[in-house]
């Protein structure tokens, strides 16, 4: 019966939504109109507003990272959030991921009035801005990697020209996007401010955090110590560098399969209990309320890591 009910307001509220929708898009078109042809001063006033807001909360956000809490944890992951190249510190993320769990606390518990089912959700909603950190920081190396065959090419070749070591990699700045562009420009800052050229090579590799760059690093760090050509020593690099890319791809390929299933075997348990939760509470809690529920539970959670792990080591290909 609750099931019913629970159907019943939905239905009803996405109708309610969906008329107010439509009789407002009248409105909101003839808003946008008039926003277009509005003086450049209220444009000016109506940016000048949001950037302020914007600061305000960049401020609040600064001030409750500094806390001596936050900032002991964000600790942990300052190192991650350069390698994203997410423009915050430690503390700052820490905070996000404590307002993520206590948002999702208390509307999970207005909702189901279930004060053990909001504290688990609340956890699940502080993990999140962890995964997103993860998966930011392996999309950029992942194109940081596949810039990296071009951007020796573009040395290389400068090189062959008659241009400098340092001509060379401000070509790669002035020809290549971002990622590459912006670490390319920081390590040339760098350079210019009187960092050592050897220094400011590791400092961009160690930002990174990529295998390919740590080899093309290398490599140049020890050309210049010990001479030789060093167009032919990138080239050379080069080629080894995309053929490790065409591996990398044909084994995320044939290894598709695994990772899905270690997807859904990781989200399945929290989706079906989610659902559960909102739709009959007294299921679930049957769970927290007794020791062999405590005990399921504890049995269910070290399996689904261990099983996590195990196809994680299968899927993970180390060449």
């Amino acid at each position: 019966m609750e099931a019913v009910s629970v159907l019943v307001f939905l239905a009803v509220f996405l109708a309610v939504l969906g008329v107010a929708e439509a009789g407002s898009s009248d409105r909101r078109l003839v808003m946008t109109r008039i926003k277009r042809i509005a003086s450049p001063e209220v444009r000016q006033e109506e940016t000048t507003a949001r950037r302020q807001r914007a600061e305000l909360w960049r401020r609040l956000l600064t001030w409750a990272g500094g806390l001596s809490l936050a900032r002991r944890l964000g600790r942990l992951v300052d190192k991650k959030l350069e390698e994203a190249d997410v423009l915050l510190r430690g503390g700052e993320f820490i905070i996000i991921v404590v307002a993520c769990a206590v948002a999702a606390s208390l509307v999970a518990f207005t909702i189901t009035l279930n004060p053990a089912g909001s504290l688990v959700l609340g956890l699940a909603a502080a993990v999140m801005p962890f995964v997103a950190l993860d998966a930011a920081r392996a999309k950029r190396v992942l194109s940081f990697n596949a810039q990296i065959g071009d951007a020796l090419t573009i040395m290389a070749n400068s090189l062959r020209s008659g241009f400098s070591f340092l001509q060379s990699m401000d070509m790669v700045r002035k020809e290549l996007p971002d990622p590459i562009k912006k670490e390319f420009t920081r390590t040339m800052k760098e350079i210019s401010l009187g960092t050592p050229t050897e220094e400011a090579l590791e400092n961009m590799a160690r930002r990174v955090n990529s295998e390919d760059l740590d080899l093309v690093v290398t490599a140049v760090l020890i050309q210049r110590q010990v001479g030789g050509n060093l167009s032919e020593v990138l080239d050379n690099i080069a080629e080894t560098v995309r053929e490790r890319m065409r591996i990398k791809r044909e084994i995320r390929t044939l290894t598709a399969q695994g990772r899905i299933s270690g997807l859904i075997i990781g989200l399945l348990p929290l989706i079906l209990g989610g659902f559960m939760m909102v739709v009959r509470p007294s299921y679930v809690m049957e769970l927290f309320s007794s020791r062999a529920g405590l005990a399921m539970l504890a049995v269910a959670v070290t399996g689904e890591f261990a099983g996590l792990l195990i196809i994680r080591r299968i899927v993970d290909i180390k060449f």
